[in-house]
């Protein structure tokens, strides 16, 4: 993605923790935060001119209908795409005495612990995976496997089945209670979702994350 956003050091300083991805106060729905990512990651690995273009032109017209912005940010190496409300901008440059509320922004980390290059083919294994648990299962355990395959994908760029046992207690206890909002159908069985996944895949379990 281009930065298209000027910014100063401090301004980024302000704006750089209280923002997370999983934050309900945002204004841009989950569905949209999930699509602009999806779109930033296909322009990132995208190598034809116009594909990356049509990619980049999607995102800033969903932005947009919400007035928001977007720009890449760079923490310590790893590449991290922040979308915030367009007035907080003047000609370009973001202008710290008008964020009255930092967590009206979103961060939505854009490399994990895999190649980030490698994110596409690992979210078409990750959905093929749900595609086949659903099948298998039926749709809550379907739905639950949507979620983490979201989790893993977004958030360590790695397929669900070699997520660990800490990252899974993480997904838990902290991915889905703050950023899915799963049905209380979802929640009970949530366990044995996880289960089903890397049963499907044909992987054990991480125990720990029970």
């Amino acid at each position: 993605m281009t930065d298209q956003n000027a910014i100063d050091a401090d301004a980024e300083a302000d704006t750089g923790d209280g923002a997370e991805a999983e934050t309900n106060d945002t204004e841009l729905p989950r569905d949209v935060v999930d699509e602009i990512e999806r779109l930033t990651r296909l322009e990132r690995s995208a190598v034809d001119d116009n594909e990356i273009e049509a990619y980049e032109t999607r995102r800033d017209e969903l932005l947009d209908e919400h007035d928001f912005t977007s720009r890449i940010r760079d923490d310590d190496g790893d590449d991290v795409l922040v979308c915030h409300p367009d007035e907080w901008h003047e000609e370009g440059v973001i202008r710290t005495e008008r964020i009255e509320n930092i967590d009206r922004a979103v961060e939505i980390p854009l490399e994990g612990t895999e190649d980030p290059d490698d994110w596409e083919a690992v979210d078409e294994h990750n959905r093929a995976l749900v595609a086949d648990v659903r099948e298998a299962h039926g749709d809550v355990h379907g739905d639950n496997a949507a979620v983490l395959a979201d989790f893993a994908g977004n958030h360590y760029a790695k397929p669900m089945e070699s997520l660990t046992g800490e990252e899974l207690a993480e997904f838990r206890t902290d991915y889905v209670v703050r950023n899915a909002w799963p049905s209380e159908k979802q929640q009970e069985v949530i366990a044995e979702s996880i289960r089903l996944v890397f049963e499907t895949a044909g992987e054990p379990v991480p125990e720990s994350q029970f």
